[in-house]
């Protein structure tokens, strides 16, 4: 897998869990821990993104 193919494959992965992030803030009753988790998993993907593309 070449770097272009794994940034593309991370940047899929963070579109899947801001959807997943949307849909649990705008639930009835959202999981708070769950909304952190997700924002966390967001953010270790933005980071990876980043060094990738600046190595």
């Amino acid at each position: 897998m070449s770097v272009q193919d794994r940034i593309e494959a991370l940047r899929d992965q963070h579109a899947t869990i801001d959807r997943a992030l949307d849909e649990e803030v705008h639930r009835p009753l959202p999981n708070q821990d769950a909304i952190t988790d997700l924002k966390r998993q967001k953010l270790r993907i933005k980071d990876e993104i980043f060094t990738l593309e600046h190595d």
